[in-house]
């Protein structure tokens, strides 16, 4: 076979240029730290590769939705512990108002403390996020939570009853707030009877109905109530009749059932956690009727309690009963808050474990996608120094062929 000179000096010309692409692409390999520079290098690789760079720029926004996530819960926890505050504070000054000795003007300046106090719940129920959204108006964050109802003269909620959601890792969603409705408005109210004035009949022309020891009251009230909307009227209706001897005795009675019995002595009968006061002491019968269970929120408790501080038209026992309301459903209120607050906790702790959880995989996926696509150094060197050397050769022999003669050899 013969060989031109033409085909001698093209062949080694492309063994040049060959090595010195090898030499490039060893050398960009080194500069990039990438073992594959493009798709047609390693199509498997790459394919791969890319799955694992998705799943990294998916945990990447997950880690900004865990930071958004715990900056409104934080944010949210701080608002319920200065409610929490507010509420120690006025129950402590209903126990305050309590005192036989305080003056019409003590009982006034109590009250221009607890309107203080009704302000700032009012304005941290009404609380914003840092993007402007009222934390507690579930999906209506627009509307402010809670405003003042002139007609009815109560505080009324104006959001719903959504919650956001925040997803912070692959089918794992945590809530971001709480709806105004879930933590304020089902605080539950105190039980009582409808009235505080019995219907007598008989010989008692007189009766008074309240409700002194509550705890007592509230067993009674959860074990006899029915709550039954179809129940027929007079269903939680209790009859107490008396009846005047040597000693004097009353059965309490519903539809005919005896509940229970006792004697007493004057004009005041104790059962069931309620103080019955009858005028005069004979044979009769004072009826009185249960309460439906309510829930209130603590601005119209506050508003309630500042009304009856501010009443002197109030009898004792009226005036006992606006104490017992306020602190039972202010308690009520706060004990509410720190439920919410311990679910709070209890996020904010499953944010922290995901974090960490996020923190792993973004590890393990980076170093799987390493070992698909980046460069083992010192592989990339030993390959640049092999090329560098071949070229070397191919320009070397190319030279030493260049200036080969028939007459050297003559």
């Amino acid at each position: 076979m013969r060989l031109s000179n033409n085909l001698m000096f093209q062949n080694n010309l492309n063994s040049i240029l060959n090595g010195q692409q090898n030499v490039n692409k060893a050398q960009q390999q080194i500069n990039t730290q990438k073992r594959v520079l493009t798709a047609a290098d390693d199509p498997s690789a790459t394919a791969r590769a890319l799955l694992y760079t998705d799943r990294i720029e998916g945990n990447d926004q997950y880690g900004k939705n865990l930071n958004m996530l715990s900056s409104r819960l934080s944010s949210e926890e701080s608002v319920l512990k200065n409610i929490k505050t507010a509420l120690q504070s006025a129950h402590t000054l209903t126990i305050q108002a309590g005192n036989g000795a305080y003056s019409e003007s003590d009982l006034a300046g109590v009250a221009e403390e607890l309107k203080a106090l009704q302000g700032t719940i009012l304005d941290l129920m009404n609380a914003k996020s840092e993007d402007g959204k009222y934390i507690f108006s579930g999906y209506q964050d627009n509307n402010q939570a809670y405003t003042f109802d002139s007609t009815s003269g109560k505080y009324v909620y104006g959001g719903d009853q959504g919650q956001h959601k925040i997803k912070v890792a692959e089918g794992v969603e945590i809530k971001s707030s709480d709806n105004g409705f879930d933590v304020f408005e089902k605080v539950a109210a105190r039980l009582n009877v409808t009235s505080n004035n019995g219907v007598a009949s008989g010989g008692i022309t007189d009766a008074s109905v309240f409700v002194k020891e509550q705890g007592k009251f509230d067993e009674f009230h959860k074990e006899n109530y029915n709550a039954d909307p179809a129940a027929p009227p007079g269903s939680n209706t209790f009859n107490l009749i008396t009846t005047v001897g040597a000693p004097n005795t009353y059965q309490l009675e519903q539809n005919g059932t005896v509940i229970s019995t006792g004697t007493f002595t004057d004009g005041k009968i104790t059962v069931a956690g309620m103080e019955i006061g009858i005028s005069p002491i004979a044979n009769g019968q004072v009826d009185f009727t249960l309460e439906a269970p309510q829930k209130e929120n603590v601005l119209n408790t506050l508003n309630d309690l500042i009304a009856g501080l501010t009443d002197p038209t109030l009898t004792p026992g009226e005036f006992e009963q606006v104490l017992a309301d306020g602190m039972i459903q202010l308690d009520n209120g706060k004990n509410r808050v720190s439920l919410i607050q311990a679910g709070l906790g209890g996020r904010l702790n499953t944010a922290e474990k995901i974090t960490k959880s996020n923190a792993d995989l973004d590890i393990s996926n980076k170093s799987a996608r390493a070992d698909l696509i980046e460069l083992d150094m010192a592989e990339a060197i030993t390959e640049l120094t092999k090329q560098e050397t071949a070229l070397q050769a191919s320009q070397a022999t190319f030279g030493r062929l260049a200036k080969l003669s028939l007459f050297d050899y003559l």
